[in-house]
């Protein structure tokens, strides 16, 4: 039968029969990827029916590993924070660090601010100044357009905290913007900043249109865009550790004053290389993208806003900081966090509602906090593994039962492995010669 790659209306048709073109079309053996891909969803169909909403086209689900980190301590109170990744050494690293730090103090915390950013790119060739003079009216315009949408969000606290005019027309021509501030409070608010931006850019065509201050060509305007912004570096949470460097204690025998050394070192190198410094961030992305996925907030924007603040002084660089002072070794965090525990899929996910309860149901501000301090001990894991015995010897230890079950060892052969190697290094050819002794 002659293979059809392409179809129309594929949208319109059941999961079952999306399953069955799809497995017909690109698998060499269709029944058993049709079961396959089936049995993901099968067992809870009144389940699937809600993570259906969450996207298009969907014929089963990606399953992630949920673990969870122990023994964090934040601004005095103990957390079990939930992770979701599939980098076998990172929730295990979280841990270690968490244990380590829950003797020293634990972590502490502390929104900077929480203000959001969303902007309407619009074309026009009027006199600015004419706008400039008159835009305290333009502005009271805005908002009373708005109100509709933005009465609930003040209700709670929230909404437009303030609206400014740029011109961008030295840089390109006929370009404007209007730069909105936002405060949604408990939710992540892109489907209200959005909603909110593209009223302004309607109320912005019809004010111009209809002001008598304007000549008729300078009634005339072009939206170009509305839209949210994901830099949010006034929506900031900075986490924190710190103790004397002789409570550091010791680590492979190297001794505390030696590692606060090499430590702060690590940290200055990546503040001044790009190229440590996008990986050295990469790791703390890899602690904080893990709570944001289990909690169903948006680890895409993070990460996008997280990179460009970190290059916000002209350079890529860490986005952690490290000091010793009078003895005192200091580390900690500042990152962009725009998250939410209200709306979007954080209660409709039934495993991410789960998360939340786990944490204790924390507002926004809390949840900053928690992801902060979860990629703080994530980096901090990573560090002292680099500045000490290397990255190597706990990574490739955590990875051996995955190349064990990649070379399809017996329970048996993974048991005497995990022995085996617990002094020696792992690497994929060292495991499979292991297992090759083994079999003969």
């Amino acid at each position: 039968m002659e293979k059809q790659q392409t179809i129309s209306g594929f949208s319109k048709l059941s999961k079952r029969h999306k399953i069955k073109w799809i497995v017909q079309n690109f698998f060499k053996d269709p029944e058993v990827v049709a079961k396959e891909l089936t049995s993901y969803w099968l067992r809870n169909e009144e389940q699937q029916k809600v993570l259906d909403g969450f996207s298009e086209n969907t014929i089963s689900n990606f399953y992630l590993p949920y673990g969870v980190a122990p023994n964090f301590v934040i601004n005095g109170k103990p957390y079990v924070i939930p992770m979701v990744t599939e980098e076998s050494s990172v929730v295990a690293a979280v841990s270690k660090a968490a244990k380590y730090w829950m003797k020293r103090g634990g972590f502490q915390a502390e929104i900077i601010g929480t203000t959001k950013i969303g902007q309407v790119h619009f074309s026009w060739q009027g006199d600015v100044q004419k706008l400039q003079q008159i835009f305290d009216e333009l502005k009271a315009e805005l908002r009373l357009e708005a109100s509709p949408i933005t009465k609930n969000m003040e209700g709670r606290g929230g909404g437009i905290l303030d609206i400014e005019l740029l011109d961008f027309t030295t840089i390109e021509a006929d370009y404007y913007q209007l730069k909105v501030s936002f405060e949604t409070c408990d939710s992540m608010g892109a489907n209200f900043i959005n909603s909110v931006l593209e009223s302004f850019g309607k109320t912005l065509t019809q004010f111009l249109a209809k002001h008598p201050i304007f000549t008729e060509k300078e009634k005339e305007v072009t939206i170009i865009m509305a839209i949210l912004s994901n830099y949010t570096p006034d929506c900031v949470v900075r986490a924190q550790v710190e103790c004397p460097i002789e409570d550091l204690g010791t680590f492979d025998g190297m001794d505390a004053h030696t590692f606060a050394q090499k430590f702060r070192k690590a940290i200055r190198i990546a503040h001044i290389d790009p190229y440590r410094a996008t990986t050295h961030n990469k790791g703390i992305f890899n602690g904080i993208d893990a709570v944001i996925l289990a909690t169903c907030n948006d680890f895409r924007a993070i990460e996008a806003g997280g990179h460009t603040y970190a290059a916000k002084d002209g350079q890529y660089k860490s986005l952690s900081h490290c000091s010793i002072d009078n003895g005192i070794f200091k580390f900690w965090l500042e990152v962009p966090l725009a998250v939410g525990t209200v709306g979007g899929l954080t209660k409709l996910h039934p495993v991410a509602k789960r998360s939340l309860e786990l944490l204790g149901n924390p507002d926004a501000k809390t949840l900053m906090q928690i992801i902060a301090v979860t990629g703080l001990a994530q980096n901090f894991a990573a560090l002292r593994s680099l500045v000490t015995v290397g990255i190597q010897k706990g990574h490739m230890k955590m990875h051996l039962l995955n190349i064990l079950n990649h070379l399809e060892a017996s329970e048996k052969q993974v048991k005497e492995a995990v022995v085996y190697f617990k002094d020696k290094v792992v690497s994929f050819s060292a495991v499979r010669d292991f297992l090759s002794i083994e079999q003969t």
